[in-house]
């Protein structure tokens, strides 16, 4: 021993000689028991022994592992057979289930059961109790969560992300497990309605929900409404991220609906030069290499200013998972007041920290989250999704039109859904005319295949492939029209300083379409 210790100690023996004793400081974490409430886990057991009707008040509540004492968990699992099967629970059909499964013995034999119904009155309080015995097995899997979340932090091997990933799955999990929605009695509701109904008649279009911008959609959908998951689904190079961009330039620039697009796909430079490319008008490729006329110049610095200041926010986290895209959504409605979130596209996304056994189970798992969320913001979320290959394997013009067997991946995807809707140009496939000789160069069908509250119908767009930009048919008027008599567009009267170059000059050169 060091005499550097020695004295140490010396001093110690002789502050504790004179009374002034050093309180111990014990660790946070040595010394505790787990969080448990035998006694009212007994009540609890005594009453639903007692009681008929007892079950069906915490049957919701509790879960034999929920019980802290293992005989405790063995006498409810023995209730819940009862229950189950309809039978009467009380001492003795529990003794002898109990006897049954080969457990009486376990839990203290027919004198601790008397015992238990022996404690309690009634079950007066049973819920209140149910409550707590919950909130105990609750804690207790949050301890022991973090117990292992922090020894494999202390592991060196670990990748930190994988474990935030992990974390988060588990986390996740157990917050659904065990958290419930109360029922709610329907005044309220019924009001809640009605203010919906009045604020739709009080607007000029009729509408309840969100407007896109695009007039057809809008008089089938009443907008896009709160709590909805709408699935927009595609084969890939039909315009699925041109269709959502367009929308959301609508939503924001000409209706100030905050608006957030999460791109898993593209970075967010590549999904800003698109909507320059919308907006502005600019045929892609020059937007890409920089070579623009100086009239493309004069005619960007005019248009892009739409976009400053619009209320759209952009989240390029590559293979996002549906526990970030929680935390961020929150984030970002409670600082943005996000109205509507869209996702580019769904099966990019994963469900990293849970175990699945393939990977339609996790796309299960990621549609429903997706319909949980929604609900839980009470905001509309739009995912993209791929559809199969189905659609190139039929043939004619019919065949060529997707179906909801088509979605990709799984069938969950469309029982989750609020609304189902398919993006088709049939100019794709080489089909440029309808059966009545009409042009379908430049159109696209937005076809509504599943609306759970309301009508399912088809809508015309039109096509800008150049400009990768869905518009209402009735507002593409050429140029040349605004230009009749020296007259600048509408949306231009009053600001002469910013007149855009000759119209010949905008007329774009060459049908190259913008790539997918």
């Amino acid at each position: 021993m060091t005499p550097q210790i020695e004295r140490m100690m010396a001093e110690g023996t002789r502050n504790t000689g004179r009374g002034r004793k050093k309180p111990v400081e014990m660790l946070p974490d040595m010394g505790r028991l787990q969080p448990q409430a035998r006694e009212l886990e007994e009540a609890v057991l005594g009453a639903l022994m007692l009681e008929k009707d007892a079950y069906s008040i915490v049957s919701e509540i509790l879960k034999p592992e929920c019980f802290y004492e293992k005989a405790h968990e063995k006498i409810y699992a023995a209730i819940v057979d009862l229950a189950l099967s309809q039978r009467p629970v009380d001492m003795l059909t529990v003794t002898e289930q109990l006897k049954k499964r080969g457990e009486l013995e376990d839990v203290g034999g027919p004198f601790y059961i008397s015992q238990l119904t022996s404690k309690v009155a009634s079950s007066a309080h049973i819920e209140y109790h149910a409550r707590i015995i919950a909130q105990k097995y609750l804690a207790r899997e949050l301890i022991s969560f973090s117990s292992q979340i922090q020894s494999k932090a202390f592991d060196e091997t670990t990748d930190v992300d994988d474990l935030m990933q992990e974390a988060e799955g588990k986390l996740f999990e157990i917050s659904q497990r065990n958290v419930k929605k109360d029922v709610t009695q329907i005044n309220p509701v019924i009001k809640e309605a009605l203010k919906m109904l009045e604020n739709a008649a009080n607007q000029k279009e009729g509408l309840s929900g969100l407007r896109t911008g695009f007039d057809g959609l809008d008089k089938i959908t009443s907008g896009w409404q709160n709590s909805d998951l709408v699935i927009i689904a595609a084969r890939p190079a039909m315009g699925k991220t041109a269709f959502v961009l367009s929308m959301a330039k609508n939503m924001a620039v000409n209706f100030n609906t905050p608006v957030a697009l999460f791109s898993l796909e593209m970075s967010n430079v590549q999904l800003v030069n698109r909507l320059i490319v919308n907006v502005c008008e600019i045929p892609g490729e020059k937007i890409k290499s920089g070579r623009l006329e100086k009239y493309e110049w004069e005619q960007m610095d005019y248009k892009i200013k739409e976009l400053y200041d619009a209320p759209i926010y952009v989240d390029d986290t590559p293979s996002l998972s549906v526990f970030e895209l929680r935390t961020k959504a929150r984030r970002l409605v409670r600082e943005h007041d996000i109205k509507c979130i869209i996702i580019d596209y769904l099966q990019l996304m994963n469900a990293s920290g849970m175990s699945f056994g393939s990977r339609e189970q996790e796309v299960s798992m990621i549609s429903r989250s997706l319909k949980g969320l929604a609900k839980e913001l009470n905001i509309p979320i739009i995912a993209l999704s791929q559809l199969n290959r189905g659609v190139e394997n039929r043939q004619g013009a019919e065949g060529k039109r997707p179906q909801l067997a088509d979605l990709r991946e799984s069938g969950a995807i469309e029982q989750d859904a609020d609304m189902v809707c398919f993006i088709h140009r049939p100019e794709y496939y080489k089909i440029t005319e309808d059966e009545r000789g009409n042009s379908l160069v430049g159109l696209a069908e937005i076809i509504i295949a599943k609306h759970r509250n309301g009508a399912t119908g088809d809508v015309r767009l039109r096509f800008k492939s150049e400009f990768a930009k869905f518009m209402n048919i009735e507002d593409d008027i050429p140029v040349q029209e605004f230009r009749s008599g020296n007259q600048l567009p509408p949306d231009t009267a009053g600001t002469q300083e910013h007149a855009l170059p000759p119209t010949e000059l905008l007329t774009s050169s060459g049908n190259n379409d913008f790539p997918f």
